[in-house]
């Protein structure tokens, strides 16, 4: 699954992809703490790198759906 967050005052974001099997529900509810108590929201990405983004910073945050296993050719899926 792919996180996409936007940065108060930056025209970047940042972009993490979470393991396939993450959560989007208790991903929410991380981010939802986060911002609640003004603290660092901290992610593993599916390298095991961590990111941490002050929730102060915090412009918004995009949870894109769970990755799916690319189709080459003509088929549908």
């Amino acid at each position: 699954m792919e996180i996409r967050i936007g940065i108060v005052q930056s025209m970047k974001e940042i972009d993490v992809e979470l393991a396939d099997d993450a959560d989007r529900e208790a991903i929410a509810a991380q981010v939802e703490a986060a911002l609640a108590n003004d603290a660092m929201l901290w992610l593993t990405d599916r390298k095991g790198r961590r990111v941490g983004v002050p929730a102060a910073r915090i412009a918004y945050v995009e949870l894109g759906t769970p990755a799916r296993e690319r189709v080459v050719g003509f088929g549908t899926v």
